[in-house]
Order: C-alpha cells, then structure tokens, then sequence
C-alpha cells in the first residue's frame, strides 16, 4: 500500500504519512488506531511490543512494499532488476 493510499484511508494528507513512517512527527493514538485498522494488525504490533505475524516468508513490511512495486514492473525491468540484485549478493556473499 502506498503512502498516498494510507493517507486516503485515514484522512490525511500523504505528506503527513511519510513523516509518521520517518519518525520526524509523533504519532497520535487516534491516527495509530487507525494505522492498525488498515493494516490488519493490532496496536501491539505496530508499535513492536508484539513479534509482527508472518506474511507468508517476510516480516518486513517495506521489503513486501518494494516486492510488490517489483511485481508490477515490466518483464525486461524485473529481469534487469533480478540481476543486479544477484550481482550485488555475489559480491556480499565474497565478503
């Protein structure tokens, strides 16, 4: 889900959204509330008092963000994409 999308569904606007995911501006507990509301997830999760639950393989919700970015992409992009992305663990797995 994008920012701009969040924003939309709480009533915000976007701007405010990527402040809140930077940690430049404190969340209020009503927009947590209702972070956790579109979110499907408790309260507890979202603010890490609660193991997240697994979705599916991945935990992290900004690695499934760029996944599904990824998924959207053209073919010729995805496969220029997945070769970098292996080069790159090559070259850390060398390490």
């Amino acid at each position: 889900m994008s920012q701009a999308e969040v924003a939309d569904k709480i009533g915000v606007h976007q701007s405010l959204v990527s402040e809140y995911e930077l940690g430049t501006v404190r969340v209020p507990a009503t927009v947590l509330a209702a972070f956790a509301q579109i979110l499907a997830t408790s309260l507890d999760q979202l603010a890490g008092a609660k193991p997240a639950k697994e979705n599916g393989v991945f935990k992290d919700r900004r690695f499934i963000r760029r996944l599904e970015k990824i998924e959207k992409l053209p073919k010729r992009a995805k496969q220029t994409l997945l070769k970098t992305i292996d080069t790159y663990l090559v070259g850390v797995e060398k390490r």
